[in-house]
């Protein structure tokens, strides 16, 4: 089964981002995930463009956006002028969709 991250990925790469990297990594000492900044799973880059993206199912893009929103990060992101994306996958219609929400 295809991880939602994967599945970002490969839309990225469609999309012609030259340069993406998984910045969550997993922390074997607390046995959990850590995001870039407690946010970020995933970083792409294109033409000058740094997009942040926190990966979720389609159910959890609310908790996602709740998360950010009320991150010390959200601020110095914005500043830098970074595109902050939350993007929720689910199935429908046997196909893969995802929603984004933008919270630059």
């Amino acid at each position: 089964m295809t991880s939602p991250t994967q599945r970002t990925l490969a839309r990225l790469k469609k999309e012609n981002y030259n340069l993406c990297e998984v910045t969550e990594k997993w922390c074997s000492w607390s046995k959990r995930r850590k995001d870039l900044f407690g946010c970020i799973d995933i970083l792409a880059i294109k033409d000058g463009d740094t997009v942040a993206i926190q990966v979720t199912s389609y159910s959890n893009i609310s908790a996602r956006v709740k998360k950010i929103t009320e991150s010390v990060a959200l601020g110095p992101l914005r500043k830098a002028n970074w595109t902050i994306l939350v993007e929720g996958w689910h199935k429908k219609n046997g196909r893969w969709v995802s929603r984004i929400v933008d919270l630059s």
